[in-house]
């Protein structure tokens, strides 16, 4: 599962890599603009939700060793 975790961040650190180079900063909220936006800002949210994932993972494992 760590593994697993591992490789959909990285691959959302790439995708928010590859579409801040699509960002046009003088019209953020047109075009491709907008699209990058849209993708950084899901590939944050991922990000965010494999990282709990990881977390209660851990806490999983952690409260069967206890009992």
């Amino acid at each position: 599962m760590k593994i697993f975790t591992l490789i959909l961040t990285i691959i959302a650190i790439g995708l928010i890599i590859f579409n801040a180079t699509k960002l046009n900063f003088e019209a953020l909220f047109e075009g491709e603009s907008h699209t990058a936006i849209l993708t950084i800002i899901a590939a944050l949210c991922a990000i965010v939700l494999l990282q709990i994932l990881r977390i209660s993972k851990k806490i999983e494992t952690l409260s069967k060793k206890r009992k």
